[in-house]
């Protein structure tokens, strides 16, 4: 394994989380829906502990938390921008509208957060000893929240769009109603919600 580019996946990974923080923060000041408002406040406080996963597993594999990269500092640049794009949304005056953005800004950092935790377990399987505890130990901690944050809004932010367009929607989503943790899991339960609406 490259060293040096497992520890800039976990720099890169440390960034977003403490950049989750901060969408999240700003989701909640755009959101409409009650239910939606409890699983963003759930996930506020899971982004938060898992800022503390990753420094503690930075700090056990040696690394310096305050150390920046270029990676880094594009991660950092992605999350302002997600946060930015919700404020103009909210300013915009559309609660509804504004609620959609930051549903998709979620979307888009949940994604990478999700394939940052998929190349840490990896990077745990390829490693040995104490490193590989390490890298196990926070892995097992996050991914299946990450899984849930993922597919959950994947879900919602489908159903407010549809809800959004005079469609039939499910409100809450069906992953959410499921409490799927998988790909294959939120595939069936949109495939069934779409089947029960045609």
């Amino acid at each position: 394994m490259n060293i040096d580019q497992r520890n800039e996946l976990l720099y890169q990974s440390l960034e977003h989380e403490i950049g989750g923080v901060k969408v999240y923060e700003t989701a909640l000041q755009c959101v409409v829906n009650g239910d939606l408002k409890e699983e963003w406040e759930k996930y506020l406080r899971q982004t938060r502990h898992h800022v503390e996963v990753m420094q503690s597993l930075c700090k056990q594999l040696g690394l310096d938390i305050n150390t920046q990269t270029p990676g880094r500092a594009v991660v950092r640049q992605n999350g302002e921008a997600l946060v930015r794009a919700m404020q103009a949304a909210r300013q915009a005056g559309k609660p509804e509208a504004a609620q959609l953005v930051a549903c998709e800004c979620i979307v888009l950092a949940e994604t990478k957060d999700h394939a940052d935790w998929e190349l840490i377990g990896q990077c745990a399987d390829a490693a040995e000893g104490k490193e590989r505890d390490a890298l196990l130990q926070a892995y097992q901690q996050v991914e299946d929240e990450e899984d849930e944050h993922l597919y959950h809004t994947k879900g919602w932010c489908r159903e407010l769009w549809l809800e959004s367009l005079g469609l039939p929607c499910e409100l809450p989503p069906p992953e959410e109603v499921r409490k799927v943790k998988t790909a294959v899991a939120a595939a069936k339960a949109e495939t069934e919600s779409l089947a029960r609406r045609h």
